[in-house]
């Protein structure tokens, strides 16, 4: 190869990064064996009129191939209460709620997936992971700092689309907006990032609504990775 079509190769302009890609680094990037957060709930409806709730949360096995536990602590009403997700690589997660009011679990059926998980703003669908594989990415726009991505989900999904926003530096998301057939559904934004074991991880979370004007607000405050967890404890 000649020194004119080498100098020639690096001349041309740099093409923008695939979406696919971009989304690929983003999930490798959170990887972790297990995790276990800790925190509170804040879920501020019409009159700003606040209902806060503690939560715990458990999980072990690779991105999209994993086992999640969700349990509350605090209020009353909602104490004991347990979510089980079984997040699977190729199709949507098998999800079981345990519920001490009635003594017993309750599979979450594919069809109610769509609903609020325990009044907050988050649908089960929301809790669940999703491997990449299982979506159609495009880049919408390069604002600077960060990437606009559109994805769209391959499998069933309570979404037509979504936006993803991804801060170039560290990979990371910074807003997601979805969609459903009649508009927007959501927005969910990532705040006050620190790195814990290489992981940049957001510690406040806020979800909003919009149809019914509700925010729930996630504040983590203990954060932990790759910590010894046994398959039998999910």
């Amino acid at each position: 190869m000649s020194r004119f079509f080498v100098a020639m190769l690096f001349a041309l302009p740099v093409l923008a990064q695939d979406p696919r890609q971009i989304m690929e680094e983003v999930q490798q990037r959170q990887r972790s064996d297990s995790q276990h957060y800790e925190g509170t709930l804040e879920v501020i409806g019409g009159g700003n009129k606040i209902a806060t709730k503690r939560w715990t949360f458990d999980r072990i096995g690779s991105f999209g191939n994993s086992k999640g536990m969700l349990r509350f602590t605090v209020q009353a009403e909602v104490k004991g209460v347990g979510l089980l997700i079984v997040n699977h690589p190729d199709r949507a997660s098998d999800q079981w709620m345990w519920r001490p009011a009635i003594g017993r679990e309750q599979r979450i059926a594919l069809q109610d997936r769509s609903t609020h998980f325990f009044g907050t703003d988050f649908s089960f669908e929301d809790l669940e992971e999703r491997d990449v594989d299982q979506y159609d990415f495009k880049l919408l726009a390069d604002e600077g700092t960060q990437w606009k991505i559109e994805s769209r989900p391959r499998k069933k999904s309570q979404y037509t689309y979504s936006y993803f926003w991804i801060k170039k530096d560290n990979y990371t998301f910074q807003k997601v907006e979805a969609y459903d057939a009649k508009g927007l559904v959501r927005t969910i934004d990532y705040r006050d990032y620190v790195q814990i074991k290489n992981i940049w991880t957001a510690r406040t979370t806020e979800v909003f609504d919009v149809r019914r004007n509700s925010h729930t607000i996630l504040k983590y405050e203990k954060l932990e990775y790759n910590i010894p967890l046994k398959e039998e404890e999910f």
